[in-house]
């Protein structure tokens, strides 16, 4: 069972509500589309499952259908409500903002998916709060914007590779699921989206004793921030022309060259 789009528009007016643009609000509106989500998460009976941003419900009722048990944060009050009746009380929803939400604790106990319908405006926070804090959150399977979700799972070398590409790949692995067109969603957004898987690495891709997060990013930071420009004009200042040769890494390179691992080096011998 998932809602369709006469049943969305329905629920809608019977409770007086109109989508919030302030809080991206596009409703999925085709159940095919909320199985075939469920199905590439892997989500099977039993399978413990947060679900950020459910709306009113139509992938929440594909998850539940599937055996999960399901954690659904909205942030919307008004939502929430309907939510509950859609769902006939048989999911726990919790009515919080997921940039605020203790990420961890609604996670806890893992192993724990994470597979959202995620509003685009907030969408790579919340990837990165849920991949920095809420670690019992083994696997995700996001619908984001679609250039959004090539920025997340992007490697090395390509156009869309950034500072948020490097900090997914120090936390987890992650690859394009899938696109989707905008022609599912009520009201219907001005572009598309794609589905990212991410699994969380058993340990971060640089060894903490090696070289920190914040030391490590404190480089991805700083080298991004004038992509365009040689690591050695870019990190001028920062890591010194002896750390490139102990790092191994060609300071002619250009952040985009390097990956997870080659940024660790530089931090750890600047």
């Amino acid at each position: 069972m998932s809602l369709t789009r006469s049943q969305v528009a329905g629920l809608l007016a019977d409770h007086g509500l109109t989508p919030s643009r302030a809080l991206g609000q596009h409703f999925l509106v085709d159940p095919n589309t909320a199985r075939r989500i469920v199905r590439l998460a892997g989500v099977t009976a039993g399978d413990r499952v947060v679900e950020i941003g459910p709306g009113l419900g139509s992938l929440t009722l594909a998850l539940l259908d599937a055996g999960a048990e399901v954690v659904a944060v909205e942030r919307d009050a008004r939502i929430a409500d309907v939510l509950r009746q859609v769902t006939g009380s048989r999911c726990e929803v919790v009515v919080e903002d997921a940039l605020k939400a203790d990420l961890a604790s609604l996670s806890a106990p893992g192993p724990t998916a994470v597979v959202a319908n995620l509003p685009y405006n907030v969408a790579v926070p919340i990837v990165i709060r849920l991949l920095e804090t809420a670690s019992a959150a083994t696997r995700m399977l996001v619908m984001v914007q679609a250039e959004v979700a090539e920025r997340l799972a992007a490697a090395p070398g390509s156009r869309a590779y950034g500072a948020v590409s490097v900090k997914v790949a120090y936390h987890a692995s992650a690859r394009l699921a899938g696109r989707v067109p905008r022609t599912v969603f009520y009201p219907e957004p001005n572009v598309d989206s794609a589905l990212v898987e991410m699994v969380r690495r058993e340990a971060v891709a640089v060894d903490p004793s090696v070289a920190t997060e914040a030391q490590v990013f404190a480089v991805v930071r700083a080298a991004f921030a004038q992509r365009r420009k040689m690591l050695r004009r870019s990190l001028d200042g920062l890591v010194d022309a002896a750390a490139f040769e102990r790092a191994g890494v060609d300071p002619t390179n250009r952040p985009e060259d390097l990956d997870v691992g080659a940024f660790g080096r530089l931090a750890a011998a600047r």
